[in-house]
């Protein structure tokens, strides 16, 4: 201890006095930067020392979690009758947050993927955060490190089901049934369970969730090939059973570190270094979250790797519960936003978004199920940004938030969503929530198929992975499983996970190794003496670039092994003797997609006979929907000031108030009439309007005013409001002419 308090005193130099000399400037800017990178140490040190003691206190807690919030708990799932580790709590606004109880609630679910919970709001920038502040109640759904013995992935959907109601019990005033937002693994849940129980859901939020498990492209991010190159899912059974009937989830956050190696083993640790007298806070917040390990039951890991990455039946409909019933994605009655990133290793677009490929055939079909799917691609944050990032939530989460009722009463179709910096030049820059103009734009599948995706090859290779991982599994439970259980006891399992290398890095530096307490008294003298380097020291500048040189090696190492991996999944999987060996016809096409039931054909037949038949039918408000729904489709967009607009109209109308579910089902109703007959649904508008001309010219004037909401009214816009104008008797600026004109059909736009 003495010589480690004189090594401490020796970084407080004195001034020293350099002779004069071409070489006094450099020695003197190395012994500045000597002094501040020996201080530095020892703060980066401290700051370990730091991050170990929170781990333990972290870990200690019965309910740990890195909610920035104060909660309110609402329903522990251990007192349902089918248990789970999980529970609903409801967020408590800060005092200068104020929540219009009128509006939709939202409820973030947080993925437990190895982490524990929290991260949804674990600052003012996060999901939670913009959410509150856009005035929407907010609860969140977390759980507890250890689950209930025989939890499973179903058993846990239907406790979130119960969630879910509890909360629209408790809103029973609210425009709409509640947002939910599923982050990364509790995407896929959320989406399972909407499929299953579609009336419980408003607006669904999926951030970074894997839908389509083998999508891809070659060359990129290779993690959809683990299951293959590890001989499949036996694995995953044989860590269960050596955890004792448990799967440790800091094997899932050592996978997540792996795919990044260069961030894992340098860049983290180098920037809170570099910065080390501003970075510590930021950094000891995030690693509160990265080191809360939790664990899952054998039962839960080995269906989410049985039947989603290796699988990959969520989207193909393959997936039944215990009482029969099938999820299928396209039973989901309510608007989907998929958020994804070109810049997430881990799940990249193809694989949260081709599932929509593999459930609709065209638009058309997406329309045909009352669909409506959003997605927005952004072109470089990292799968936890898309959560995590304060930016992020600033900009896509806190426009979703706002804009939320807009998402909701879009017309069934796909859609991207953009965002535009609102500037001195937006117009009507008023109408806009926020920094930022969300735009709904209308796309087709091939805008998605453009992204890529796998040929008939790689499919034929998933496939032959697929079978194989099951052919071993078998093997696995038959031979190995019963001589490793009899092998394990729980004081051996507790035992592996406490010496596992990610809990041990930080145990290692906590307070608890007895020469750290060394580094805190050093770390305090520093702190009283600290001398930072100057920003143009050379030697700094030689650091950066030495840094800069390890990432560099660190990634081309990487590369160079996902390269080889990919390399060797498409040869070995590739091989029509291996899929002929594992029944895998080697001259196949497969296909996920499925047809629409018999069923369902039916019920839509039904359905658009009764449409048709009400197409005359209805006043002033059917008719004005119905003639903005026709301006408006020849722009191919909607624009969040234009919905706003139409909120000021509904909110200034004298007469009665549609609530927002009303309103949803007459934009749609409306819509489809225009999308099966136009020519009808368009002449029929004289017949739904009132003889008060008075009445027209204000429907008129408040359509206009929504259309231009956003931009000025030219081209085909135009030429169709016109054509509205004269079956509403008016002439193109709203002004009374001398009869109501019919609708002119060779006039009509395509």
């Amino acid at each position: 201890m003495a010589m480690a308090n004189m090594a401490m005193d020796n970084l407080k130099l004195p001034d020293l006095k350099l002779p004069d000399g071409p070489m006094s400037g450099l020695v003197a800017s190395a012994v500045e930067y000597m002094v501040d990178a020996g201080q530095r140490s020892v703060l980066l040190l401290d700051i370990m020392r730091q991050r170990g003691d929170q781990y333990r206190e972290h870990v200690a807690q019965v309910a740990p979690h890195v909610l920035q919030y104060a909660a309110e708990l609402i329903v522990d799932g251990r007192t349902l009758e089918e248990p789970v580790n999980y529970a609903l709590v409801r967020i408590i606004p800060p005092k200068d947050i104020e929540i219009d109880m009128s509006r939709r609630p939202f409820v973030v679910v947080d993925p437990r993927a190895g982490h524990g919970p929290g991260i949804g709001g674990f600052k003012a920038d996060s999901e939670i955060g913009v959410a509150m502040k856009a005035g929407h109640p907010c609860y969140f759904i977390g759980f507890l490190p250890e689950p209930v013995p025989g939890q499973t992935i179903e058993r846990i959907a239907r406790a979130e089901a119960k969630f879910i109601e509890t909360v629209i019990g408790r809103h029973p005033e609210a425009d709409g049934k509640p947002c939910v937002i599923g982050n990364c693994q509790a995407g896929w849940a959320v989406m399972i369970l909407a499929s299953l129980r579609p009336e419980l859901f408003g607006p669904l939020i999926i951030a970074g969730a894997p839908l389509a498990y083998w999508a891809g492209v070659h060359g990129q991010y290779p993690m959809r090939y683990s299951g293959g190159l590890l001989g499949g899912s036996w694995l995953t059974a044989l860590t269960s059973d050596l955890g004792a009937g448990k799967f440790d989830g800091a094997w899932l956050v050592q996978n997540f570190e792996n795919q990044n190696p260069s961030n894992t083993l340098w860049t983290k640790q180098y920037n809170v270094y570099s910065k080390v007298d501003t970075e510590a806070e930021r950094y000891l917040d995030f690693e509160r979250w990265w080191g809360g390990h939790v664990n899952l039951n054998a039962e839960e890991i080995q269906f989410i790797v049985d039947e989603l990455f290796i699988g990959n039946n969520l989207a193909a409909g393959r997936i039944e519960m215990s009482n029969g019933q099938k999820v299928d994605l396209r039973n989901i009655r309510s608007p989907i936003v998929v958020f994804c990133s070109k810049g997430d290793n881990v799940t990249p677009p193809q694989q949260a978004l081709n599932w929509i490929l593999d459930c609709y055939a065209d638009v058309d079909e997406i329309r045909a199920y009352g669909q409506t799917i959003v997605y927005t691609v952004h072109e470089s944050i990292g799968h936890l940004g898309i959560f995590v990032s304060g930016g992020v939530a600033k900009k896509e989460h806190a426009e979703f938030s706002s804009n939320i009722d807009l998402i909701d009463v879009l017309p069934p179709g796909l859609y991207e969503a953009t965002f535009e910096a609102r500037g001195d030049e937006t117009l009507n820059a008023d109408l806009a929530a926020g920094q930022w103009v969300m735009r709904c734009e209308a796309r087709t599948l091939d805008d998605i198929r453009a992204m890529g995706g796998n040929s008939p090859e790689d499919e034929r290779r998933f496939a032959a992975a697929k079978r194989v991982s099951e052919l071993n599994l078998a093997a696995y439970q038959k031979f190995v499983q019963p001589w490793v259980k009899k092998m394990v006891a729980p004081q051996m399992a507790d035992w592996a996970r406490n010496m596992h290398p990610l809990r041990m890095q930080y145990e290692a530096f906590s307070s608890k190794n007895p020469w750290m307490s060394t580094i805190q008294a050093a770390a305090d003298r520093v702190e009283d003496n600290r001398r930072p380097v100057s920003k143009d020291n050379p030697f700094l500048a030689i650091q950066e670039q030495m840094s800069k040189q390890i990432v560099h090696a660190l990634d081309s190492w990487r590369d160079a092994q996902e390269a080889l991996s990919e390399t060797i999944f498409l040869n070995v999987y590739g091989s029509p003797l291996l899929q002929a060996a594992v029944g895998v016809d080697p001259n196949s096409v497969p296909s996920q997609r499925r047809e629409m039931s018999a069923e369902h054909r039916a019920m839509l037949e039904r359905r658009i006979s009764e449409l048709k038949s009400r197409i005359g039918e209805g006043g002033l408000r059917e008719a004005a929907i119905r003639s903005l729904l026709y301006v408006g489709s020849a722009r191919g967009m909607v624009d969040e000031r234009s919905i706003e607009a139409l909120r000021q109209v509904r909110r200034d109308h004298a007469g009665p108030r549609m609530t927002l579910a009303e309103f949803k089902m007459l934009v749609r109703e409306q819509f489809f009439m225009l999308l099966l007959d136009r020519e009808y649904a368009l002449a029929a508008i004289p017949k739904l309007l009132p003889d008060d001309m008075g009445l027209r010219r204000q429907a008129f004037a408040a359509m206009r005013e929504v259309l231009s909401a956003s931009e000025d009214i030219t081209g085909e816009r135009a030429h169709r409001l016109k054509q509205v104008a004269g079956l509403f008797g008016l002439d193109g600026e709203g002004e009374l002419t001398s009869n109501v004109a019919p609708f002119d059909s060779k006039a009509k736009a395509s």
